[in-house]
């Protein structure tokens, strides 16, 4: 895909076209420091970076070993990777399909509000209906009002009677070992 975009020529006062290559990509082992990047930017951004624990050596295993449990792609502006999804399949018991489970995206800032997330969601969109599976869901946190005004504007719905459940860490082990 290619976008048209202006630049301002300084001291001319006039816009100048620019065309930039635009695509969607998908990532490999290659990736993995790329990736990381990007989780630590989001982590940064949703004030979260201290429960980020993640590594090469997790992201490799388990988006590019010997059983991938998601999987990753990028938005590429001329070359540079500028947004990122990690995306998984999910179940669903209701429609008795697969469906994608949307875990993270992120637009890096200085090229947000250009129409790359929207670019992401398509693309993943777009996976679901190849796929044949029944959706596309993901969860927002709920201070994020320009993500929201996004995804309500491109026909999502809030599942205002779902509330998200974890377990992790200590409480996991407890759970799991319960029976012991």
């Amino acid at each position: 895909m290619r976008i048209n975009y202006f630049t301002f020529a300084r001291g001319f006062g006039y816009c100048a076209p620019v065309e930039k290559k635009i695509k969607i990509v998908t990532a490999t082992n290659q990736d993995v420091e790329t990736i990381l990047d990007f989780i630590r930017q989001l982590a940064v951004y949703e004030k979260l970076e201290h429960e980020m624990v993640a590594t090469p050596e997790l992201i490799s295993q388990y988006l590019f070993g010997t059983e991938p449990r998601a999987e990753v792609v990028f938005v590429e502006v001329d070359s540079k990777k500028v947004g990122f999804a990690l995306f998984f399949t999910s179940f669903s018991t209701f429609l008795s399909q697969p469906g994608i489970y949307l875990e993270d995206l992120f637009v890096l800032p200085d090229h947000r509000g250009q129409g790359f997330g929207k670019m992401l969601l398509m693309h993943l969109a777009r996976t679901a209906l190849e796929r044949n599976y029944g959706r596309l869901e993901w969860s927002v946190l709920d201070w994020n009002k320009s993500a929201i005004e996004l995804y309500l504007s491109l026909g999502s719905e809030a599942m205002k009677e779902w509330t998200v459940h974890r377990l992790s860490g200590e409480s996991l082990r407890k759970l799991g070992h319960l029976s012991d």
